[in-house]
């Protein structure tokens, strides 16, 4: 039996997108405690109807469309573009911490990929220049980080993983965590879970040819319901998760 070349990038996508990637998703849950705790999401209906608005209006989709633009840029060598998208991403993050989420997740994953050993020589030129313009963890403080979204493009895009998969396992990884938030955070388990997932399969398939197709100038988004929730979720008085 030949292995299908394709199930190379598969697996690379799965280790991407894992749960066991040491980035910190866990910890976040962009708004969807205070959501549950104020009982706007009580049932699996509710959580369907929620993560589904925020795929069709939110802000995930940008998000996505920023990993292609950076997944492009890194297959192009263009620094200047992931700067420059990385700085759009920072500028548009409503709530402190949600921004400073991203800032940690993006950072974390990028002080992985230094540690992978498969691209440690063919692409330790674009690997060094990456590094010295992008920020890190110790910039935070002059409100600056690398976002999530540009670490996931530059790391997909230098395992092999092309725009379409990147994209579509950008957002999954994004339902999944804020699913696995809501489990922890509402009456129902983890096979509950498992079906919400399941039911908005379409949904990610949507979303991600949305932010496939969405031009510089389109990208925009409604998401004032997930912004007021996280902002009102970083005041809340007891809590498990971050916003």
């Amino acid at each position: 039996m030949i292995i299908n070349p394709d199930s190379w990038q598969l697996l690379r996508l799965l280790q991407l997108t894992s749960p066991a990637l040491p980035v910190g998703a866990y910890s976040y849950s962009e708004g969807i405690e205070y959501l549950c705790s104020n009982g706007i999401i009580q049932t699996d209906s509710d959580l369907c109807d929620w993560l589904k608005r925020e795929m069709s209006f939110g802000f995930v989709t940008n998000e996505a469309a920023i990993a292609l633009r950076a997944h492009q840029a890194m297959i192009s060598n263009d620094i200047t573009a992931l700067n420059y998208w990385n700085n759009w991403l920072s500028a548009t993050r409503e709530a402190e911490e949600v921004r400073l989420a991203s800032w940690q997740m993006g950072q974390s994953l990028m002080k992985l990929w230094w540690q992978l050993p498969d691209s440690q020589n063919d692409q330790l030129d674009i690997r060094k220049s990456i590094n010295e313009l992008l920020p890190t963890a110790k910039d935070n403080s002059q409100g600056k980080g690398c976002n999530y979204a540009i670490a996931f493009g530059i790391v997909a895009a230098s395992l092999g993983i092309d725009v379409s998969n990147t994209t579509v396992g950008y957002i999954y990884g994004w339902l999944s965590n804020l699913v696995s938030a809501a489990v922890r955070s509402v009456p129902f388990g983890q096979t509950t879970g498992q079906q919400v997932i399941f039911k908005l399969s379409s949904d990610i398939l949507t979303s991600s040819q949305l932010a496939l197709s969405r031009l510089d100038d389109e990208l925009e988004w409604c998401g004032w319901g997930a912004s007021l929730a996280c902002a009102n979720h970083e005041t809340q008085y007891s809590r498990l998760f971050r916003s």
